[in-house]
This record gives C-alpha cells, sequence and structure tokens, in this order.
C-alpha cells in the first residue's frame, strides 16, 4: 500500500503488465509488473513506490523510491530510498539517504551519492556494500 506522505497520479493495477520503458512526473504506485526502465522527468521530484505485488524489471531512475516488491537492474535514486521488509533488489541501489527495514534483502551494492550530479556522484563514490541474504 502506499504511504500516505506522497500522492499518486499514475497506477500501474495489480494485473497489468507493462512491456517497454515508462517516463512520468509525479507519483507512480506499481501494484502490477512493468518490464522496462522506469524513469522521472529529469530534475523532477517524483516519487515511485512498488507495492509487495510490484515488480520492476528493468533499470530505475527516480529522485524518491518506496520500496515494498521487487526490482531487478539498477535504481537511482538521488533523494530518499525507503525499503520495506519485503522488499527484493536484485542490483546496484545509488541513493542519495536510504532508510531499511529488517528483512529487506539488496543483491548488489550500495553506493551514497555524494553530490548533486549523479554521474559524478556514482564515479566518485567510496562507499561499496556488497549483500547477500536478508537484514
Amino acid at each position: 500500500m502506499p504511504r500516505k506522505d506522497h500522492r499518486i497520479d499514475t497506477l500501474i493495477g495489480r494485473t497489468a503488465h507493462l512491456q517497454g520503458d515508462l517516463e512520468f512526473c509525479g507519483g507512480l504506485h506499481v501494484d502490477g509488473r512493468v518490464s522496462g526502465d522506469v524513469r522521472a522527468e529529469p530534475g523532477s521530484d517524483s516519487t515511485l513506490s512498488v507495492s509487495e505485488r510490484g515488480v520492476i524489471e528493468g533499470a530505475v531512475n527516480v529522485a524518491n523510491v518506496i520500496l515494498d516488491g521487487t526490482v531487478t537492474g539498477p535504481i537511482h535514486a538521488c533523494g530518499r530510498v525507503v525499503i520495506g521488509a519485503r522488499a527484493r533488489v536484485h542490483g546496484d541501489l545509488y541513493y542519495g539517504v536510504i532508510e531499511m527495514t529488517l528483512g529487506a534483502e539488496i543483491m548488489g551494492r550500495l553506493v551514497r551519492l555524494t553530490s548533486s550530479d549523479p554521474v559524478a556522484a556514482v564515479k566518485a563514490a567510496k562507499v561499496e556494500i556488497k549483500l547477500g541474504g536478508a537484514f
């Protein structure tokens, strides 16, 4: 279920399966499956939320992410990332600020973005943690 601290402008329903890349602005909530990259309009303060049943198979590039489902691919979020207990990430996670709940699983590197330019921050990042299994 989406958190109450953000609005939802676009909803991918539980029975929907979107094949292809998706670009949005504002709030996107995924209950279904997206097979493709998900990105917010550049420079926007957009938020992506993925429910426990939601799945994204592709790269994610959004300012803020609230994840309770599964992402298979890298996540780039220069703002805030909230990872719930049932969340699964199979790829590297680049973040500005992160909050994780016990039980979350990240199979990849955690890289803190320290610059306003995400590309420069990724190149300069020194924090790389390999994680396997649940917390």
